[in-house]
């Protein structure tokens, strides 16, 4: 009402909201998915309009959901920075001469990393280093892999507001009983103790339960996980049918269908936590069994965030791995373990640049050996290095 009694009073706000009136629920800009990637099996400009983005890449100018109407297959391509320092840390490992592991046939069963995960030692550990996850990892005390996959998936909103993941724990531990909504479904909910965790298990049950195709139990888990209500009314009278077919009696069919629809809501897809466990897996394995290459990969790379350096450094300290200052003679760009003990890099320091510490590097690598003093260092490395803000910032950080 107050918005009509302006319209009739106010000019200028009738024209506003005449304007807004013809411009409310179109597209206000174009935007792209940070990680989205679309494949087509042919031109892309057959099947939907392109335009090309900021930096001259191709973007559809549909959405997510109208590219996949349009028939294109829509994947999220997640970049991690954590790959980069598991790859650092294996690089350093064989840099050393010794065996560098091969995570292609790494054992997922080490006693010593399901200890560091149970401890809650998990500083630069993939997905495990927030204060919630770690109150959970001694809550839950991972024994093995399928545990590490688990907790991805429990802790998130849904199941963490719903009970759901302390359930879980409880019945981990045997202080819950393990119930399943019908003896034919433990082979399908045995590994999650009687609780629909995954999306795929929700497919599972419905192929189980009532004879659903594999196809026609992903359609179902789409459905349920984006709550479409018509989609849910006409797979509701397909479960049941298919159920009663079965054996099942009503009554039993519509509890597990209930229950389907209120656990896919916070189901997690078990092939993406799988994933995210392996890769957290590797981490912390590196972190176990080769900890002062580990924490170098990890410090170089926080290299540009002061929190996370020091925070990484106390870590470095904490696990008695010594960190050794900068130094003109040893440092190289990166950080680097020596041994037991981990080399501040010199790219590490401000003002101090990578064209800087390769000329740097390169000279004390040549014909006349390491720096023997400061006035060495000056006359001999290149003019185009040296600058006042370099040299200061290398005298601030001790690296002479």
């Amino acid at each position: 009402p107050q918005l009509r009694d302006m319209a009739e009073k106010d000019e200028n706000a009738a024209r506003v909201l005449a304007v807004s009136l013809r411009i409310e629920g179109l597209v206000r800009q174009a935007g792209i998915h940070a990680a989205g990637v679309v494949m087509s099996g042919g031109p892309l400009a057959d099947r939907v309009p392109v335009m090309l983005g900021r930096h001259g890449e191709r973007v559809t100018q549909f959405d997510g959901p109208m590219v996949e109407a349009a028939g294109l297959v829509k994947f999220d391509i997640l970049g991690l920075a954590n790959m980069t320092i598991i790859q650092d840390t294996i690089d350093a490992v064989a840099r050393e001469g010794r065996p560098a592991p091969d995570l292609r046939t790494l054992p997922l069963d080490d006693p010593a990393v399901y200890r560091l995960y149970s401890r809650a030692d998990t500083d630069g550990v993939f997905q495990m280093e927030s204060a919630g996850m770690r109150k959970y990892l001694t809550l839950l005390r991972p024994e093995r892999f399928s545990d590490i996959v688990a907790l991805l998936a429990l802790y998130r909103p849904g199941p963490l507001e719903s009970g759901m993941s302390q359930e879980f724990i409880r019945r981990r531990h045997g202080e819950s009983p393990v119930r399943y909504p019908h003896p034919a479904l433990e082979a399908c909910l045995r590994d999650t103790y009687g609780v629909i965790l995954y999306q795929e298990q929700v497919m599972q049950i419905a192929e189980t339960a009532a004879g659903y195709t594999a196809a026609e139990a992903d359609t179902l888990r789409r459905a349920m996980s984006k709550k479409k209500a018509e989609e849910m009314a006409g797979e509701r009278a397909r479960f049941l049918r298919g159920a009663a077919e079965r054996g099942f009696d009503r009554k039993t069919a519509e509890t597990i269908f209930g229950q389907m629809e209120t656990f896919a809501s916070y189901g997690f897809n078990k092939a993406h936590s799988v994933a995210y466990a392996l890769t957290s897996y590797y981490t912390a394995y590196l972190k176990t069994h080769y900890p002062a290459e580990f924490m170098a990969a990890l410090l170089q790379g926080a290299s540009t965030n002061k929190d996370k350096t020091a925070l990484y450094l106390g870590e470095a300290r904490r696990m008695g791995i010594k960190v050794l200052s900068p130094d003109v003679n040893e440092s190289v760009y990166a950080y680097s373990a020596v041994g037991d003990v981990v080399r501040f890099g010199l790219g590490a320091i401000r003002n101090v640049g990578e064209k800087a510490v390769a000329d740097i590097i390169a000279e004390r690598q040549g014909s006349h050996g390491r720096y023997v003093n400061f006035m060495d260092f000056i006359c001999r490395v290149p003019l185009t290095a040296l600058n006042r803000r370099l040299v200061e910032s290398l005298i601030k950080a001790g690296a002479f």
